[in-house]
């Protein structure tokens, strides 16, 4: 079985209950596989990075197998404001964030009450200088864990969104972004757009930031936020230390 998102975003839960750890989110229009099913949870898989948790199932609608490989060989098309506007016929109304997927509204068998959408869009593969004007959509964002929006976003659904946006593919969490790209010897090595990845005393990656021009890193740690970025790691200028020990640089995108 398969489906797609068809709310603003879902929460994408650890365990089939409303009590659960939420470990990320589906965005309107992210389409995904049905792997599970416990009561009224589904365990789904998404097409974009793999990722897996459990939805409501009043959450989603369902699709056919053709139509969720049709969206898969589809180019990627999002929503490129902060916010926009799916309509539809008797003044249906509804709010969708950045980064929302669009492909799927030309596809009749999918879209039968013929919702449209008239905002911004965007698709294709952008300059990489075009990655620090994107991030700076979510500044200020607030953090939530598991979050992808503007509304509330985690370090590593920060990133993933910002490539996303630009037609670069990251995975989700930032361990698993930290195994792509190619590794920098030195900070001076980096460009804007790059990222930089941090390990807690044990070694694990925890966290992920994108490089700036002029040693400035743009994350998200309480919101994100603009920091310092040295040889140790980030620096925040309103608490006079270093808050993330840096681990590694890596360079997804070639310039």
């Amino acid at each position: 079985m398969f489906g797609i998102c068809n709310l603003a975003n879902i929460p994408l839960r650890i365990d089939a209950s409303d009590k659960s750890e939420i470990v990320s989110q589906v965005l309107y229009g992210e389409h995904f596989e049905i792997i599970g099913q416990s009561n009224q949870w589904l365990k789904i898989k998404l097409q974009y990075d793999g990722y897996e948790g459990w939805i409501d199932s009043k959450q989603m609608q369902k699709i056919s197998e053709i139509e969720y490989q049709q969206i898969s060989e589809d180019a990627i098309v999002l929503n490129a404001d902060l916010v926009e506007y799916i309509t539809g016929p008797n003044n249906f109304l509804m709010p969708i964030p950045l980064g929302s997927s669009l492909g799927f509204l030309n596809y009749s068998e999918i879209n039968k009450t013929n919702l449209t959408f008239e905002g911004l869009k965007v698709s294709g593969i952008k300059e990489k200088s075009n990655l620090i004007i994107t991030a700076f959509m979510y500044l200020n964002a607030p953090y939530l864990w598991g979050g992808k929006t503007p509304f509330g976003i985690d370090c590593s659904g920060f990133t993933q969104m910002v490539y996303k946006l630009n037609g670069y593919k990251l995975m989700r969490d930032a361990s698993q972004q930290a195994t792509q790209g190619e590794a920098l010897s030195f900070i001076e090595e980096s460009e804007p757009g790059d990222l930089a990845f941090f390990d807690n005393e044990e070694g694990n990656i925890i966290h992920v930031g994108i490089i700036m021009s002029d040693n400035y890193i743009i994350h998200a740690s309480g919101k994100v936020r603009i920091d310092r970025l040295d040889h140790l790691g980030i620096y925040n200028p309103e608490t006079n230390r270093h808050t993330h020990k840096l681990r590694v640089i890596k360079k997804i995108v070639s310039s």
